[in-house]
């Protein structure tokens, strides 16, 4: 089913650091402000989109704290790609006729609640393959370590090659008041930093904020009546790459699968995308994830993202232009809201006037939930401005 839906509203929650409010507070809050970037009403909503972050049972709490009445309700949770998935799978529910206008709200406090990457990660008793992990403590930053060490091992990636990926993060960043870290930095800055897992620096890591976000997905009909351009979507794509009992190739994502799909259905090319969000957790993120997505050949994404080529107006291809993860935010551990948002901005003409791309009229957002070293998945969406 091609999705064929518009994006209406976005809103990215302007905090950093909330420690006075609660997560469904910040859900709410990021609602209200879709809904009136979109011009609609909280009554027009009949759809209502959310992952994990959401507090309790997700759609059961947040639709009657949020005071909506909708026909259809969504909670996939694939991590960070979740919110990719929700806007494919609100224009797979628009088309079917499920719902007319679909809400999907991100919220989280890790930053208030002393959250971090260097936590063994927990995945619970009852999963099937996790507890053969447990014992060895693995924790976030060590497993893209672990992919970023391989991709070094397999093609030669330098540790100069991922420092530019956020080099430019932090160009982007310096011109958005709201990012977390605004001062722009040098390959060598960022080589210079403390090591936290070998060979990710502490500039190679994302930041830990507090915030959230929220995305409005509706029906033609809907979108031509707003007072708003008009950003659809035209490819979406979702996979999931697992362990697969120790069998694993550490150089490639659920991108690969996932990207692909996306593209088909939108009947264009990497070659064809004019500005690209992409998930940057970590820098190695950003170089798998370009190749796997086909903007460059496997092996090359170190290569691809030097010399200032993710750049807005320097390089080929610009990424992130909010500063992404590296710079900007990351809320709820979940940024991949975040990357829909950028590119609907980017299409719209919005973005900084220093980072916004000339014309832009077909954007790229990927998603990763997960870790790259394990379980994960891939989400990517299509969208042009019509």
């Amino acid at each position: 089913m091609n999705p064929q839906a518009y994006i209406v509203g976005a809103y990215e929650h302007p905090t950093r650091k909330a420690p006075d409010s609660s997560v469904a507070q910040l859900h709410a809050e990021a609602a209200k402000g879709a809904l009136e970037d979109a011009g609609l009403r909280l009554e027009d909503v009949d759809g209502y989109l959310c992952a994990g972050d959401a507090p309790g049972l997700g759609p059961l709490n947040m639709i009657d704290y949020i005071g909506i009445k909708p026909r259809y309700i969504d909670s996939t949770d694939t991590g960070g790609s979740s919110y990719l998935v929700h806007v494919a799978h609100a224009a797979q529910a628009i088309a079917a006729g499920h719902c007319n206008i679909a809400l999907i709200t991100l919220a989280g406090r890790p930053r208030s609640e002393g959250s971090s990457g260097l936590v063994p990660r927990n995945w619970g008793e009852n999963l099937p393959d996790a507890p053969f992990e447990t014992p060895f403590t693995s924790v976030t930053v060590n497993s893209y370590a672990m992919a970023a060490m391989r991709h070094r091992y397999e093609f030669g990636t330098t540790l100069e090659q991922m420092a530019w990926v956020k080099v430019a993060a932090s160009h982007h960043a310096q011109h958005n008041p709201q990012a977390m870290l605004r001062n722009v930095v040098t390959v060598q800055e960022v080589m210079d930093s403390p090591m936290i897992s070998d060979p990710l620096r502490r500039l190679d890591c994302c930041v830990v904020s507090d915030g959230g976000g929220a995305l409005l997905v509706t029906r033609a009909e809907v979108a031509r009546s707003l007072k708003r351009p008009l950003v659809k979507v035209i490819g979406a794509g979702e996979a999931v790459k697992g362990p697969e009992g120790g069998y694993f190739d550490l150089t490639f994502s659920a991108g690969r699968w996932s990207g692909q799909r996306a593209f088909e259905q939108a009947g264009v090319k990497a070659s064809d995308i004019q500005y690209a969000s992409i998930y940057d957790s970590f820098t190695i993120t950003v170089i798998m994830q370009l190749e796997d997505l086909g903007f460059c050949a496997k092996g090359d994404g170190g290569r691809f993202v030097a010399d200032g080529n993710l750049i807005a107006g320097v390089g080929k291809l610009p990424v992130n232009t909010d500063g992404g993860g590296l710079c900007n935010n990351h809320p709820a551990n979940r940024g991949g809201i975040t990357k829909v948002i950028e590119a609907v901005r980017q299409l719209r003409g919005e973005a900084h006037p220093a980072v916004q791309v000339a014309n832009c009229r077909l954007a790229l957002a990927h998603g990763t939930g997960g870790t790259l070293s394990g379980r994960h998945a891939g989400a990517t969406l299509i969208m042009e401005r019509e």
